[in-house]
């Protein structure tokens, strides 16, 4: 993928063909990841089924890339337009495919978690997911106590022994088909693991397996957030 048209973790003001469109970055959660076997989910309709991206295994931040969409860039309506794992500090050199199959997300959300923890940590019945699990996570998304809409939450398996969570966010526009890339610094380390939510620009129409790398271009203004690393 052209670095041009990615923009995961990064603030300011990107052109696109529909306009402007500001950046903003939010931290939401941590992932624990014992396994190193990352799964990318609709977390409310596919979890345990989801697209599996190998990583360091480990405790890693997770964040939203957001982006304001309304016509007079006032805040007034905010999209998710990435959700990324973020592995290490840096500027990505080349982006490239994560995994040869895409996300289909039908509940309108996404999310990663550790694929050997969900084994684990979920209730061994799955007819019971919905009503015993995924219905409080609903409402802990759109329909909190304190009322405030939320673009993303991190909870907590309902068996889970050692903290072991899922960090999800609404999908973007809806529903849909996303791509998983990755990011990797000029020596070849994995920087992070993204999901474009297709706000902002158009993805390149990119085969899997992953592509060749790019040349960098300017970034937004603001670049990588290190405080993504301040836990």
């Amino acid at each position: 993928m052209d670095l041009q048209h990615f923009h995961a973790l990064r603030t300011g003001v990107v052109e696109t063909d529909d306009g402007p469109r500001t950046l903003t970055v939010e931290r939401l959660g941590v992932l624990r990841l014992p396994s190193g076997r990352l799964e990318v989910s609709d977390s409310l309709v596919n979890l345990g089924e989801g697209v599996l991206v190998d990583v360091p295994g480990g405790d890693h931040p997770v964040a939203m890339t957001l982006a304001d969409v309304s016509d007079a860039q006032d805040g007034s309506h905010v999209r998710v337009a990435y959700l990324s794992l973020v592995l290490a500090e840096g500027e990505p050199a080349v982006v490239e495919r994560a995994a040869a199959r895409d996300v289909p997300v039908d509940a309108g959300v996404v999310g990663f978690a550790d694929a050997e923890s969900v084994e684990r940590g979920m209730p061994e019945d799955r007819s019971t997911w919905y009503d015993e699990v995924f219905d409080g996570w609903i409402e802990l998304l759109h329909y909190p106590d304190d009322g405030v809409h939320r673009h993303g939450i991190d909870v907590r398996l309902p068996r889970a022994t050692a903290g072991e969570n899922v960090v999800l966010s609404t999908a973007g526009w809806g529903d849909g088909v996303y791509r998983v890339w990755r990011t990797l610094a000029a020596d070849g380390s994995l920087l992070g693991v993204h999901v474009d939510l297709d706000v902002v620009d158009v993805q390149d129409d990119e085969p899997a397996p992953p592509a060749a790398s790019a040349e960098e271009p300017e970034p937004a203004t603001g670049g990588f957030l290190r405080r993504l690393f301040r836990r």
